[in-house]
This record gives structure tokens, C-alpha cells and sequence, in this order.
């Protein structure tokens, strides 16, 4: 139901509220009008700006539009409705954290729908997979189908906000997860990335890499995920797991396209393409400095490699190229050119082999833990380094933080901090979200707040990993 505004009435057909007081529709208004017209809009601004500068509730922010359309007028100009809304979920999220998940998610998390058998029959589910540095790698259904495979339940507890009636207006929660009875695996080491990949679909089939320990070298595994799921069997995971390429050397990192049969992986050595389909492998990159975080770009064409000395190379992977390392297009990139020193006074330049762009690499101050492009711009890319600096290419830059555990969101747009909180006693290190429709795209079509919250599904949440176990932030 509508929610009731002082001084309103709600018009179902019309889908809007409407003042109970005010000029017939289509009549002229006289000179007190238009005065009470200007002093009622020197309110709204006034309404407005208090918005901007406090915390307030989505009701009174939903008033605000009905009021005044979805161009809000402030002293420091219009400001449009929908960023507004998206801002103020963005500063009053829920954090949850999920009871007995300690080292489950610190190392690779990723989010996804499968089809799975139930006692009803065949049923789509939302799934979470999870990779720990120890090895183990798990499945968890997220909502109430998993009580149908008799798993292991995970209750999670509410740590923001205290009081639950401050978030009476807002959407619902992913619930309990479950951890079906073959919904785990014990990996031969350390798993390094989970990324979700396919022929046809984003959701075919899942990209496993382990770390590699003193004895042998990083693996390459596919996660099957075309077939239903039966959970009933006891080694489920352990049979839609198939091992696809093994390596020499340490594998950091790697990212797949939704659109390839391709993998590029990043090792202690360089970058490789590997094929899903046969296993075979070829390098495009090698470096003495380890290759810490990848991004293919949209076409797959392109792969952005963030290394341990904090240089990003730009890789173009279009062409064939040879196994032997010494075959590979040798460059030096001095240090001096980039704005940056040496790791010392002798060394003014490192070495890399592949089919690179020296001219576009760039540096930051200390290894790069992460670089992700951005959907909507994809000629802009994020990338953040293990000292806590975070840089938009080409656009601008924003210094926070860095180990202290903190949780921190910002406006891509206009590079302003949204929410700033310490959820957790270890670093944040995997994050992961739902791939689905966009809130804004039902709020630029003027649906209600309702029928918005009912479309997105849970779509602005987001699941966390730590040493000190799982959480959930939802700004639905």
C-alpha cells in the first residue's frame, strides 16, 4: 500500500500523489497563487538542501519528488532524483555477517544462477561459490531452496543498522544460505580466482585457478554448470569439476570473456591464453614482476596487467603467438618516464617480452591488487593498489584507506565518499554482485518505488569475504 503524506492523497490510477489543497487543473492562478506558489518552492529548495546535508528516509525523499518532479533544485544546483535515491541507499546499507563462515571467502567469491534438482522437480537458484586460501571450495544457495537438499545452514546476523524499523522501507534480504551435503571440495592448494565464463551464456560454467604450492605448480579447472544440479549425491561438485591446464609456475590471478572459449591467466612469470576446450596454453606476456590482477576488455582483444612493481601493461592477445618465451617482442620501460623511481638508483628501467604497448603503460606506487573496467564506460578503467590508492583512467583520482579494514563506497561520478564503515576485524578480500536489471533503469521509467524494489531482486547487494567469514551489504 501507498504510504500516507501529510497535506496528500494517492490517486491509484494515476499512480502519484496529489496536494489536498490547490488550484483546479487547467484554471489560471492569481497573484497570491503564484506567491504561495514561489514560497512553497523556496520550501522544497530549502526541503532540498537538507536532504544533501543530513540522513533522511526514502519517504521523505519520495515527497520531495512528488513535489517537485525529478529535477530537485538545490543551492548548488539541480540535482536529478535518481542519484539523489541511489545516494542515500548508498550511505544506509544493511551489513550482515553469517554465523560460522570463518575462512570460507577470502580468496575468490563469485555469484551465479544454475538450474538444480529438487524434490519438487527442476528449479532455477541463486548460488554463491566460494574459494578460501586454504583450499576449499563451496557452493552455497542463497534463499529458502536450499532446504529442500538437507544442507548445512548459515544464519547471518544483523550488524547495521541496530534497529531493524529503520529499514522498514527498504528491500528484503538474501535469508539464510545453505551448503548442500556435495557442495564442497577440498582443492590441491590455495584457490587463487573464481570467475564465471561461457560459450553462450555468462553462466555455463565457472573458472577455477589454484595458487600452486613448494612442490608443483597452479591448475586451470572448469566447473561445469550447463546440466541441472543433483545435490543428492555426495560428490556432486568433485563430478562437474574437470582440470583443463597445469603450470610451473605460481597463478596469481586470471579472467575469461563471456563470448570465448579463452582464459588468460596471471603468474609469477607473465601471462598466458589458455584454452578451455583443449588445454592448450600460450604466452603473451613474461615479466620478471608478478602478475597480480588482470581485465580482458569487452571484445577479449585487450588483457590490462596489473604487476607486483606497479606497473600496468596494456596486452593485445589478437595475434597468435609463440610458446618459446625468447620469440616474444622484448621491451624496456624506464621508470623515469612514468614519474616514477626505481626499486633502485641502478635500476632505471625493467624488462617485459609480449605483444604490449609500451607507450600506454602506466605506474601507480605499489602492486596492483585490482583493475576493473566499468560497464557503462568501458574505455575507463578502476584500478587500486596494495597501499590503499585507487585511480579512475583517464578521469581522476581518489586517495583512502587501504588495509585498515574499513568498507568504503564511493560516487564514480562525482568522486564523493557515500559510506565509510569498519564491518570487519581482517581485510575485505574477495566482493562479488548479482549480475541483474538496473534500479535506475526502473526509476528513469517513473515506476513506483514499490514495483522497483519488487524488479531489481535484490540486485543492489553485495556479498563480502574475510579471514573472519561472510557477509552480505544490501543497499536495496
Amino acid at each position: 500500500m501507498p504510504q500516507e503524506l501529510p497535506g496528500f492523497y494517492y490517486d491509484k490510477e494515476k499512480n502519484r500523489y496529489f496536494p489536498l489543497k490547490g488550484p483546479i487543473p487547467g484554471s489560471s492562478r492569481s497573484s497570491s497563487s503564484t506567491n504561495k506558489a514561489k514560497k512553497s518552492s523556496t520550501n522544497n529548495t530549502q526541503a532540498s538542501n537538507f536532504f544533501r546535508r543530513t540522513g533522511v528516509r526514502i519517504s521523505q525523499l519520495l515527497q520531495s519528488r512528488e513535489l517537485n518532479g525529478n529535477v530537485i533544485t538545490s543551492s548548488k544546483g539541480k540535482c536529478d532524483f535518481v542519484e539523489e535515491f541511489l545516494k542515500l541507499q548508498a550511505s544506509q546499507p544493511v551489513v550482515l555477517k553469517y554465523q560460522s563462515t570463518e575462512k570460507i571467502a577470502d580468496s575468490a567469491m563469485d555469484q551465479i544462477h544454475i538450474d538444480i534438482h529438487t524434490a519438487e522437480g527442476q528449479t532455477e537458484a541463486e548460488v554463491l561459490l566460494t574459494g578460501s586460501v586454504n583450499g576449499s571450495l563451496s557452493l552455497f544457495e542463497v534463499g529458502k531452496v536450499g532446504e529442500h537438499n538437507h544442507g548445512v545452514e548459515f544464519i547471518p546476523d544483523r550488524m547495521r543498522p541496530a534497529i531493524e524499523e529503520n529499514r522498514a522501507e527498504c528491500g528484503k534480504d538474501p535469508g539464510c544460505i545453505w551448503r548442500p551435503p556435495g557442495a564442497s571440495l577440498h582443492m590441491s592448494s590455495n584457490i587463487s580466482c573464481i570467475k564465471m565464463c561461457g560459450k553462450h551464456s555468462p553462466f555455463q560454467r565457472a573458472l577455477i585457478t589454484t595458487l600452486g604450492s613448494e612442490t608443483s605448480g597452479g591448475s586451470v579447472y572448469i566447473l561445469n554448470l550447463v546440466e541441472p544440479v543433483d545435490f543428492d549425491s555426495s560428490s556432486a561438485l568433485a563430478e562437474m569439476m574437470r582440470k583443463t591446464a597445469a603450470f610451473n609456475c605460481t597463478i596469481w590471478t586470471a579472467d575469461c570473456s563471456y563470448n570465448s572459449n579463452r582464459a588468460v591467466i596471471g603468474t609469477n612469470i607473465g601471462a598466458a591464453l589458455v584454452n578451455l576446450e583443449t588445454g592448450m596454453t600460450s604466452w603473451v606476456c613474461r615479466s620478471k614482476s608478478d602478475v597480480l590482477s588482470q581485465q580482458l576488455d569487452p571484445s577479449g582483444n585487450v588483457v590490462l596487467c596489473g604487476l607486483r612493481n606497479g606497473a600496468i601493461l596494456t596486452v593485445d592477445v589478437r595475434e597468435k603467438q609463440e610458446r618459446v618465451s625468447d620469440r616474444l617482442i622484448r621491451h624496456r620501460i624506464p621508470y623515469s618516464s612514468l614519474g616514477r623511481q626505481g626499486p633502485s638508483s641502478s635500476k632505471q628501467w625493467f624488462e617485459v617480452k609480449g605483444n604490449i604497448y609500451p607507450s600506454r603503460t602506466i605506474f601507480m606506487p605499489s602492486s596492483i591488487c585490482s583493475l576493473v573496467m566499468l560497464q557503462s564506460y568501458d574505455q575507463y578503467f578502476l584500478a587500486s593498489s596494495m597501499d590503499g590508492l585507487i585511480k579512475l583512467y583517464d578521469q581522476r583520482m581518489t586517495k583512502r584507506g587501504g588495509e585498515d579494514c574499513n568498507l568504503r563506497l564511493w560516487s564514480i561520478k562525482s568522486g564523493k565518499l557515500l559510506y565509510e564503515e569498519k564491518i570487519s576485524d581482517s581485510v575485505l578480500s574477495t566482493v562479488c554482485w548479482k549480475r541483474s536489471e538496473r534500479l535506475v533503469k526502473t526509476l528513469n521509467e517513473g515506476k513506483s518505488y514499490e514495483k522497483c524494489l519488487s524488479r531489481q531482486n535484490h540486485s543492489w547487494g553485495t556479498w563480502f569475504g574475510s579471514p573472519e567469514g561472510l557477509f552480505y551489504i544490501s543497499w536495496s
